[in-house]
């Protein structure tokens, strides 16, 4: 019987400089931010915020533009340099004992501020589309 394994991958729009992430904004920001094409004094630096690779992964999350604070879908290109390094510092949301011991997550999970969590992604309906790879693996029973 062949293994089915999910491999982990980042669907996105890019191009050679950057690559389009999207996050949700109350209208005061995305105005401002669309005005200015940048952030303006609107947006806290501070605050917490995703960013999703995916625009229908991010039309679900903030239900379909209609949660508080959500109402506004923007397009955001970084360059891709800056995405890898953001990358680099992340923490997976949840233990992946290929690559931590549970210490050394809780560890590395408490001295982080960037934190990543694999999602599906998303039709145009919001169903989850799982992307199945088959494994070189076969399981026997």
């Amino acid at each position: 019987m062949n293994h089915v394994e999910y491999v982990k991958e980042i669907f996105a729009q890019y191009d050679r400089q950057c690559i389009r992430v999207y996050q949700a904004y109350n209208p005061a920001i995305a105005k401002e931010a669309a005005a200015l094409q940048t952030f303006g004094e609107n947006f806290d630096i501070n605050r917490m915020t995703w960013i999703k690779p995916s625009f229908l992964w991010l039309m679900y999350r903030s239900n379909w533009g209609t949660r508080k604070n959500q109402e506004c879908i923007l397009a955001i290109d970084i360059y891709q340099s800056k995405f890898y390094e953001i990358l680099q510092k992340a923490v997976l949301t949840s233990p992946d004992s290929a690559s931590y011991t549970g210490a050394q997550w809780e560890k590395a999970f408490d001295e982080t501020t960037v934190y990543c969590q694999w999602d599906p992604d998303r039709n145009i309906n919001g169903n989850a589309i799982n992307h199945l790879y088959q494994s070189e693996k076969s399981m026997i029973n």
